[in-house]
């Protein structure tokens, strides 16, 4: 029984951190050919030979103002594109960060406790940035969700890792337990 139970579990570990691991990776890739998804997005919406000022829709009017701001901004200043390169090499990162995890899910539960932490200080993190920055609350909740959306697997990796250890040290008082979250 446990040892089909412990299979369950390292399967059910390994393809959410594969999951989570791709999310960011793809999230990340994103980051790099911005002014083309902008370019996309706006043909997407009908609205590609538009400019800000031409539309009333709040999404679509965000996305020309993004879109036409970064143009100007590529034409004038290209460097500053190299932020949102390192942006990317950030997510890619923290995506092999996490091949820890899958390849031993008990020694490096702190990356799925670390992974939570991060993903729950998306919300005021966007929400104090966003409006600093003047971004509207509803790219801002878009924002939140990848946050809302990513602690979900990484709690569930944590809470089967932490049944994973219960299974192989059943007398133990496994001091990981005490220090990791409920």
């Amino acid at each position: 029984m446990n040892v089909t139970r412990i299979e369950l579990l390292q399967r059910r570990i390994r393809l959410l951190t594969w999951l989570f691991i791709a999310g960011l990776a793809l999230s990340g890739a994103t980051a790099i050919p911005l002014q083309w998804e902008l370019d996309i997005s706006a043909r997407i919406l009908g609205v590609a030979d538009s400019s800000s000022g031409d539309t009333a829709n709040g999404l679509t009017e965000w996305i020309l103002k993004v879109r036409d701001a970064l143009r100007d901004t590529n034409a004038k200043y290209p460097f500053i594109g190299y932020g949102f390169d390192w942006l990317a090499f950030g997510h890619f990162m923290i995506a092999i960060a996490f091949v820890g995890a899958l390849r031993d899910a008990a020694r490096n539960v702190w990356l799925f406790q670390f992974g939570m932490i991060a993903c729950v200080l998306v919300v005021p993190y966007a929400f104090f940035f966003g409006g600093l920055r003047g971004i509207p609350i509803y790219w801002r909740l878009i924002d939140c969700s990848f946050g809302v959306v990513g602690f979900f697997p990484l709690w569930l990796c944590h809470r089967w890792t932490r049944e994973l250890d219960t299974i192989a040290n059943p007398s133990s008082t496994n001091l990981s337990h005490a220090r990791s979250f409920p």
